[in-house]
C-alpha cells in the first residue's frame, strides 16, 4: 500500500457495512475529479522526457487507489440518506446493527464480544455503545452468576418496537440508495464487494 492510500485508510476507519455497498457503481468514463477518462489514462503515463513541456497531473496514484476512492465516495453518498433517517429516531446506524442482531436471537441474547464479532464495522468503545442503549432501555445486559466475566446483552421490548417502526423505513432507505440498479448489477456488486475484501476478512467470521 503506498503512502496516498494509507493515509486516507487512516483518517477514515471502518466505516458500517452500508459502507462498504458500493464499487461497481462507478461504470462512467468520467471519474472522482470530473476529468474524463483520456486525461485520466494520459495522466497515469509516464512523463515526457522534455521537462519543458506541461505536464498533465496525475489524479490518481493507482488503479487500485481510484477504486478505493470511488468505493469511499459512493459511500459518502449513499449514508447522507441512512444518517438522515436514523437521526431521526435519535440513533446511529452502528446501533442499529446491534439492535438488529439482537432481535435476530430473541428470545435468547448474546456474549457482548461474539455480538461484537458480529458487527458490520468494529466498535473500539462497544461498552460505551451499549452503556447508551441500555440508558434507553433499548437493550438489557446481564452477567452470568457461573461466570460474572461473561456479559450477555438481549433486546427489550421497547427495542423491538423501535425495530418495527423502523423497518419500512430502512427499506426505503434502501430502495433510494440502490435502487436504480437492476437485480443483476446488485448480485454482480455484492460479489465484487466480497471478494475486495475477503483477504482481509477473520475467517472465522461471518462476513468470511
Amino acid at each position: 500500500m503506498n503512502a496516498s492510500t494509507a493515509t486516507i485508510s487512516a483518517e477514515i476507519g471502518d466505516r458500517d457495512f452500508i459502507a462498504i455497498l458500493l464499487l461497481a457503481v462507478v461504470s462512467d468514463t468520467r471519474y472522482l475529479d470530473g476529468q474524463p477518462q483520456e486525461l485520466y489514462n494520459r495522466g497515469m503515463t509516464d512523463p515526457p522526457e522534455n521537462v519543458s513541456e506541461p505536464r498533465v497531473k496525475r489524479h490518481f496514484d493507482s488503479l487500485a487507489q481510484e477504486a478505493f476512492l470511488s468505493l469511499w465516495r459512493t459511500y459518502d453518498r449513499l449514508r447522507i440518506l441512512e444518517d438522515d433517517l436514523f437521526q431521526r429516531f435519535d440513533i446511529t446506524a452502528q446501533q442499529y446493527n446491534v439492535l438488529r442482531l439482537l432481535r435476530g436471537e430473541f428470545p435468547e441474547r448474546l456474549p457482548t464480544l461474539a455480538l461484537a464479532s458480529r458487527l458490520v464495522s468494529r466498535a473500539p468503545d462497544i461498552t460505551r455503545m451499549l452503556d447508551k442503549l441500555t440508558e434507553r432501555e433499548l437493550i438489557e445486559r446481564v452477567r452470568l452468576p457461573q461466570n460474572r466475566r461473561v456479559v450477555e446483552v438481549g433486546i427489550t421490548e421497547v427495542g423491538l418496537k423501535l425495530l418495527k417502526e423502523l423497518d419500512s423505513a430502512v427499506r426505503k432507505c434502501h430502495q433510494r440508495q440502490l435502487g436504480h440498479l437492476t437485480e443483476s448489477q446488485l448480485y454482480q456488486l455484492i460479489d465484487l464487494l466480497h471478494q475486495a475484501r475477503l483477504p482481509h476478512e477473520d475467517q472465522s467470521g461471518v462476513w468470511h
